[in-house]
């Protein structure tokens, strides 16, 4: 029983972190946290690291915390917390960093509807420049209009 409580926090904390990313990309990135977003908004980054990366380190940094006193006298529900934000950590990183922006170059030839319908909800979200009138500030679940477009059309 106690297996399934963890593997539930685990499911529920992955969920919720979309909607945690939601907020903090809309309040935080794009108000206060501005300096450090402001350069992934710009078209052609010449550099390997961005100082929006910054903000790996805000979500991983509790993510460590929360995995190591999870496991501190054998496991308890911190450390699938802690899993739940870094399995959404590698999601994330994985579609917005990977798919979405190439920076790395593993997955060029993905035409799957769901990636198709992130990539335009993330392609109208930086479509503006500023921090001002933004759209689409999720990540993995965005709205459903992007997706239905997507599978309507081919790549």
């Amino acid at each position: 029983m106690e297996i399934l409580l963890y593997i539930i926090i685990t499911l529920a904390v992955f969920i919720g972190m979309e909607g945690v990313t939601w907020f903090t990309h809309k309040y935080i990135m794009h108000g206060l946290g501005w300096y450090f977003h402001e350069d992934h908004h710009q078209p052609g980054y010449p550099h390997v690291f961005e100082k929006n990366d910054f903000f790996f380190v805000v979500f991983a940094v509790p993510c460590m915390a929360l995995c190591y006193f999870g496991s501190w006298y054998g496991l308890n529900w911190l450390f699938f917390v802690g899993l739940g934000v870094f399995l959404y950590g590698m999601c994330y990183f994985l579609v917005h960093d990977v798919l979405i922006h190439r920076r790395f170059k593993w997955f060029d030839n993905t035409n799957n509807w769901y990636f198709r319908g992130l990539r335009k909800a993330h392609k109208i979200h930086h479509k503006h420049l500023g921090r001002e009138q933004g759209e689409c500030f999720g990540m993995l679940f965005v709205p459903l209009r992007y997706f239905r477009e997507a599978k309507s059309s081919t790549k």
